[in-house]
């Protein structure tokens, strides 16, 4: 990458809170946003953002609708020709898979010039499981181009090819929050999601306050509004940006059903840094200082374990616990204490679903299943085990949420054994 990663106070810059872009961004008639918008005031080439893998729970009912969730970061590296234009995205998504079952786990995604793309991250500790444990989510421009490096719990696992030059004054957007779709059958406990950016100078800011605007497309819970359609929410700031908590119940008991989940410690990456025997030092990294500062202020490892700036400026992987963990299963109970043993998707269900993510009519999709010697898939990821791949040549809006935004085509492809979306294309971002 070519930069350096000092963390330090506020940025002084200001600019005006971009309200009217957050509003128009997040509004859809299926979909719920608990989002938050912040315009640095200046330009910017790094994005940050740390939560801890909470566990999401749907109802185990059968539903015809898009049952999903998702927790993310989103940045827009250049706004001069319009608010809605190429981004990289990366967080934690669940969806709701079957009657009793769901996948969680994270990806990225980008927005190009015509089309997109998004990848499951599947390397590091845990993606999978609902275990509490912190895990940090970063984009940092290529000091060579205009690209950006994807990393999770600060090892690389992508780069963008389609993103715009990053340019001076207000022309960019970081976004980080909740989305919900069907939340008349999901409970999210408190996600507590804390943000920075880098400025032009390599170092590291919260935003200032006065540059963040706040979407709730659902009610604040209150007396009067009352769950499943409503959401609480809390930014806590002085004069910056430090923290957004949000949660959506699913009924006015799940309050108390969360909190008495909260006394259940989170995994520790100390302890599992000492159970797999790591080095004590990897790539110049401290493994023992990154592991504590995982566990307890993960949104300062940049400044205070010594040798991770320099790693992720240089070697791209530097947390050898995520290196060395095993991707887990990618499918989990659609509630707490339960499981559909057995419960693989069907050709006719992945057609059902991928229609409604991509807006396309059933007929209009063909399916193909592959495995480990069969045809060359889109994911790397997808080679190791069977999958099933989903195409069409209709008009889409993708996985977009503007459904202004037409594509010609998507291709998608799903964990045969777990529903799993690994990875998909549209529009432009298919072409080789």
């Amino acid at each position: 990458m070519g930069i350096a990663l000092p963390l330090t106070g506020a940025a002084p810059a200001q600019a005006a809170a971009p309200k009217a872009a957050c509003n128009t961004m997040y509004s859809a008639q299926i979909t719920f946003w608990a989002m938050t918008c912040a315009r640095p005031g200046e330009p910017m080439i790094g994005g940050f953002a740390t939560w801890r893998n909470v566990p999401i729970t749907y109802d185990q009912v059968s539903t015809s609708a898009t049952v999903q969730t998702s927790n993310y970061l989103r940045l827009t590296p250049n706004t001069s020709s319009g608010e809605f234009g190429r981004n990289i995205e990366i967080g934690l998504y669940a969806e709701k898979t079957g009657k009793t079952t769901m996948t969680y786990g994270p990806r990225w995604t980008e927005l190009g010039a015509n089309g997109g793309r998004t990848k499951a991250i599947t390397a590091g500790v845990n993606p999978t499981k609902q275990d509490k444990r912190n895990h940090t989510y970063m984009l940092v421009r290529k000091a060579s181009d205009n690209q950006w490096d994807v990393l999770y719990d600060f090892n690389t696992v992508g780069s963008t090819t389609d993103q715009l030059k990053v340019v001076g004054g207000n022309t960019n957007r970081i976004d980080v929050g909740l989305e919900v779709t069907g939340p008349q059958y999901t409970n999210v406990p408190d996600i507590s999601s804390r943000m920075q950016f880098m400025d032009g100078n390599k170092s590291w800011h919260q935003v200032a306050t006065n540059n963040v605007a706040k979407v709730l497309s659902l009610a604040t819970c209150s007396s009067t509004n009352k769950p499943p359609y409503c959401f609480k929410s809390k930014l806590t700031d002085a004069t910056t940006f430090t923290q957004w908590t949000v949660s959506k119940p699913r009924k006015p008991a799940a309050a108390s059903t969360a909190a008495a989940r909260a006394t259940t410690p989170p995994s520790s990456w100390a302890s599992l840094r000492e159970s797999e025997g790591v080095p004590a030092s990897f790539n110049g990294v401290d493994q023992n200082a990154l592991s504590a500062c995982l566990d307890h202020d993960p949104d300062s490892c940049l400044r205070t374990v010594p040798g991770l700036s320099e790693c992720v400026r240089t070697a791209h992987a530097c947390n050898a616990v995520a290196l060395q963990a095993r991707p887990q299963a990618m499918t989990t109970p659609a509630a707490t204490g339960t499981s559909d043993s057995g419960d693989s998707p069907t050709a006719a269900s992945l057609r059902e679903r991928a229609a409604r993510s991509f807006a396309v009519a059933p007929q209009q999709i063909s399916l193909t299943m592959s495995s480990v010697s069969g045809e060359r898939s889109l994911s790397t990821a997808a080679q190791a085990e069977t999958t099933w791949t989903v195409t069409s040549r209709q008009m889409t809006s993708g996985l977009e949420h503007q459904q202004s935004r037409r594509y010609l085509g998507f291709t998608a492809v799903y964990s045969a054994s777990t529903g799993q979306l690994l990875e998909a294309c549209w529009g432009a971002m298919c072409r080789p």
